[in-house]
């Protein structure tokens, strides 16, 4: 006869009421552990933080199987007095406070006073250390509480053995020595990248995995030069290369670091670091800012990547938010998240093609200066390369565009201008102050010796224009090499720019009335959020009103979306509203209507254009901000130098 299934549980088998009681001190620490002592790089990163407020200026990090068997962090910091040995393991015993005042304005790394403790009560530890004032070093073993005395220079090492053998349970939840060692690692690094005057080493079963050297020594040197040394140590001199500085004050708030261009754009958020106070940090807030700065520069779903250093008044920023001191809470966020955001956006505006103006010939551009690669040609003059041109048939040249609207394509036919006529006295070409349409006639060449008497010719980053490529690519020579630029993405940009500029000074977006309103059932907080932000809204151009408690009316729109789904658009701008904060949302919303915009505006693939319209949209090129990129985050041109075409050809070889 088969079993017959065991009953559910009642109220009369349920266990008995447990009584309330106090725990022990031994599970009570290994309830701490748990928040503070995730995995071994959390170990490690307490015994930093503790090694830095100690003032060392060298650490060391040995580990053994990614950290799980052993972790020994070394400093020469100020070492602990023999008679504070037992107390610093104690649970919230630490030196860093002392009072309520003290704890609202920290600017150590540690103050909780728990990391000893928890990681005691999940290991095998033992702290040794030696001030300088003091004779001999002592270690005291945490399980026993033996103390004795040892041979040390002055400083602390704590031993941890293995970690997790009291509590098996978590063991299991570790991944691999290699995964366990990357962390570790890791750890290490936003701490190097935080104090470029603390030397830094990583020991892996005997062998060493990092090292990184102090660049800096308080009192010698440039901070901004050693920070940036220390940043091409640890990641990289590309990213150095490839980024941007960063110096911004805004009130109580300052910004430092480096900020990666957008091509250094990365699949994931693996190289983002930020910092408050010298404190590494994952907040909302400054994520935020950052990905709002990059906004219109990325393509796609690219991460940025940066190193944000801010530093702000201790006692408005609350740190004594997570037991990990992972995260943190600003008095004032909007005004911290202004200042990171307005940081990376000036830094971000400026033209790559400025750096190209102030370098200097490649030595490959240099009669000679490539081994056995013969002269080059003297460079085509301008002159020359228009002279080339008049014998084109206007037909085939295309049209003069007299303005910026004409490039913008209004859907008239363009019109013709009659033939070019010679004059005697030499044109000079456009600069960045002219318009895009200029309208200036092709110089004869010169009566005269062009080598010995060519005038002086700006140097104009991005080169002047030798042709058009499929009526899509414009092709112009510079000092460094050929320059390839995307026309389209380019004037995109340059619309899209001028068109935040009018809106910024004050013109604001028209929007359309919708001849019979939408509704849709909305929340409660749809409802409040429509109420409370209608001024905002309606600088988006939308008027979102309430029809009935549970539903609201889409009465007014942006002009250029009036075709689109205005629910789900009024949806968005409602929940962006909500989330976020208003000013931020509004230039958002504002920025994506106006890249619309810019995008239907700028000029088509397939058009014609003469050299003097290329030239002058090189000119605007090289003077609107966040030229570099499209709207989309595509780029809008690249350079070629000369040392890659050579190789492309195998010249001197």
């Amino acid at each position: 006869m088969a079993a017959q299934p065991a009953a559910p549980p009642t109220a009369t088998t349920a266990t008995a009421r447990r009584p309330i009681r106090d725990l022990p001190d031994e599970l009570i620490s290994q309830i701490a552990a748990g928040e503070v002592v995730e995995r071994p790089a959390s170990v490690v990163r307490e015994l930093a933080d503790n090694a830095l407020d100690a003032g060392a200026t060298q650490i060391s990090v040995r580990l053994s199987a990614g950290g799980v068997r052993l972790i020994t962090v070394e400093d020469d910091g100020s070492g602990i007095p023999q008679d504070e040995l037992h107390v610093a393991l104690r649970r919230h015993a630490t030196s860093k406070i002392t009072n309520l005042n003290e704890l609202e304005t920290v600017a150590t790394m540690g103050f909780r006073g728990e990391a000893l403790a928890a990681i005691a009560a999940v290991s095998d530890m033992a702290l040794l250390s030696r001030p300088a004032a003091q004779e001999n070093a002592y270690a005291l073993d945490a399980r026993s509480g033996v103390l004795r005395p040892v041979a040390r220079s002055p400083g602390t090492t704590v031993e941890v053995k293995e970690l997790f053998f009291s509590t098996p349970a978590r063991r299991k939840f570790l991944k691999t020595d290699a995964t366990e060692l990357a962390h570790c690692i890791e750890s290490v690094r936003r701490h190097a990248l935080a104090r470029p005057d603390v030397g830094f080493a990583v020991w892996h079963e005997g062998r060493l995995v990092e090292q990184w050297r102090a660049t800096f020594v308080p009192g010698q040197g440039d901070s901004r030069d050693a920070l940036a040394r220390r940043l091409s140590d640890v990641l990289g001199a590309d990213f150095v290369a490839q980024s941007v500085a960063l110096q911004h004050r805004a009130g109580p708030v300052t910004v430092t670091g480096r900020a990666g261009l957008p091509d250094t754009a990365r699949a994931r958020a693996d190289h983002q670091y930020c910092y408050v106070n010298g404190r590494f940090v994952r907040d909302k807030v400054l994520s935020h800012a950052a990905r709002s700065a990059y906004e219109d520069l990325l393509h796609g779903h690219k991460q940025p990547v940066y190193a944000l250093y801010v530093e702000i008044d201790p006692a408005r920023v609350d740190v004594n938010v997570h037991p990990t001191k992972i995260e943190v809470r600003f008095r004032d966020s909007r005004e911290v998240h202004q200042a990171v955001r307005h940081a990376l956006e000036n830094a971000l505006a400026v033209p790559r093609a400025a750096a190209l103006g102030a370098a200097d010939t490649p030595a490959a551009t240099q009669p000679g200066g490539a081994g056995n690669v013969p002269p080059r040609r003297p460079p085509v003059q301008p002159w020359q390369s228009w002279q080339a041109q008049t014998a084109i048939p206007l037909e085939e040249r295309g049209h003069l565009v007299a303005d910026m609207q004409a490039l913008w394509g209004s859907g008239k036919d363009p019109v013709r201008a009659a033939p070019r006529t010679f004059d005697p006295a030499p044109q000079p070409a456009p600069d960045a102050a002219t318009p895009l349409g200029i309208r200036a006639t092709a110089p004869p060449p010169p009566a005269i010796d062009p080598a010995e008497h060519a005038p002086q010719q700006p140097a104009w980053p991005l080169g002047r224009a030798l042709a058009q490529l499929q009526g899509v690519y414009i092709l112009a020579e510079n000092a460094q090499g050929l320059v390839i630029v995307d026309m389209h993405a380019a004037h995109e940009r340059i619309v899209y720019e001028r068109l935040k500029a009018q809106v910024d000074s004050g013109a604001g977006l028209a929007s359309q009335t919708l001849l019979v309103p939408a509704t849709f059932a909305a929340t409660p907080q749809e409802v409040a959020t429509a109420e409370e932000s209608a001024e905002a809204l309606s600088t988006l151009g939308l008027e979102v009103v309430p029809f009935s408690p549970k539903t609201l009316a889409v009465r007014a729109v942006p002009g250029p979306l009036a075709q689109g789904d205005v629910v789900e658009l009024a949806r968005s701008v409602l929940a962006e509203l909500a989330a976020h904060d208003a000013s931020s949302v509004v230039q958002r919303a504002r920025n994506e209507i106006l890249a619309s915009m810019a995008c239907h505006g700028a000029v088509r693939a397939n058009r014609r254009l003469t050299l003097d319209e290329m030239n002058a949209l090189l000119r605007q090129m090289e003077g609107t901000d966040r030229s570099d990129q499209c709207n989309h985050g595509r780029p809008t041109w690249r350079q070629l130098t000369l040392k890659e075409l050579d190789a492309l050809f195998l010249r001197g070889r």
